[in-house]
């Protein structure tokens, strides 16, 4: 492979794909990425936009990389799906992480947890191929470069991270509003805020003005640096839990739709506070409960998931897993996909 594609339709896919365009830069291929102009401007200078489907096809990419959950059968190469979460299980499982689509020639897992089921789905399904590799997400998170920025404060305080799911039916962000306001207001720990970018700009102008001396509003491209810097996490049913939790540090969850050992659950915003004093403390049986998620959803702590994505879309190119049957037809969706990438790549 000399050359391939990031597709990118939101921001929260730019901290997923930008591992993998360092590692494919770092071998010698060249890059190219696709983005409407909501994510343009947070492009490097170094990250080169093809704004049209002649600068695509002069790209020649055999492989297009995508976080979102559909892309357009016309863009040339493999279709390579890494995911723009972790499984949260907000829906039931086909309607949610392992709902299939038809767009995809390779699934790169994150782990255990979700590799088996998609085993079972490719040989069900025969038209795409199935490879645990890690995330490419977390491999700043697990090898930062040494000019990674730190947001963590040198007082030493406690750093304390909020976020939410954007499902509205699931989500905390409205019910944690006043609650945050005291805590991050009292000054015995620091914070550190985030909502979804696709929020109620409303929603989004009341977590801004939270910030103060204790606490700072991000938005979602700084979302590995806040993983890093904090100690603890307040959330709800979101991916991000995951995310957090394979550093294997605590997590305290408002009314999450299927609470596990791991998490420290609670039914009410005034509950907490003594929620994240107790997950501070670091029980002996939360830890455990910690790892052992960890090692199910993502056991790679090397951080180098980009270059086993890499490696296993070359064998895909190179028919290392076998023929594939063809992909489904799906006319609607596939016309649907055309049309929405027609937008970002006029002729």
């Amino acid at each position: 492979m000399d050359s391939c594609l990031l597709f990118a339709t939101e921001l929260y896919a730019l901290p997923i794909l930008r591992p993998l365009a360092v590692a494919a830069q770092r071998a010698g291929q060249r890059v190219g990425w696709v983005v409407p102009e909501s994510v343009a401007g947070y492009l490097r200078a170094d990250e080169t936009r093809l704004r049209s489907a002649r600068a695509v096809r002069a790209l020649a990419p055999q492989a297009v990389f995508c976080a979102a959950n559909w892309v357009a059968p016309s863009l040339p190469g493999a279709k390579v799906q890494v995911f723009h979460g972790f499984n949260a299980e907000k829906r039931e499982p086909d309607r949610g992480h392992f709902r299939l689509r038809g767009f995809f020639d390779l699934y790169c897992t994150q782990g255990p947890a979700t590799t088996a089921p998609f085993e079972v789905l490719a040989r069900e399904q025969r038209y795409f191929a199935v490879a645990e590799t890690g995330w490419p997400k977390l491999d700043p998170l697990f090898a930062p470069t040494p000019d990674a920025p730190s947001l963590r404060p040198e007082d030493g305080k406690p750093v304390a991270m909020y976020a939410a799911t954007f499902t509205e039916s699931l989500s905390s962000a409205r019910a944690m509003v006043d609650t945050l306001r005291v805590l991050t207001a009292r000054g015995d720990r620091h914070w550190l805020l985030t909502l979804h970018p696709k929020c109620d700009a409303e929603l989004i102008a009341r977590y801004r003005s939270l910030e103060g001396p204790f606490a700072r509003f991000y938005e979602s491209d700084r979302l590995l640096d806040m993983l890093r810097a904090a100690d603890v996490l307040v959330c709800d049913t979101s991916s991000v839990i995951d995310e957090f939790a394979v550093q294997l540090k605590p997590v305290v969850t408002l009314r999450n739709r299927r609470p596990k050992p791991f998490m420290l659950d609670v039914a009410e915003p005034s509950l907490v506070d003594a929620a994240i004093a107790a997950a501070l403390s670091h029980p002996a049986a939360l830890m455990q409960a910690l790892a052992d998620h960890a090692a199910a959803i993502h056991p790679y702590r090397d951080g180098r998931s980009s270059e086993r994505v890499l490696a296993a879309t070359d064998r895909l190119l190179t028919g290392g897993y076998g023929r594939l049957a063809r992909k489904p037809l799906n006319l609607w969706r596939r016309w649907q996909a055309s049309r929405d990438v027609r937008a970002l790549l006029p002729d």
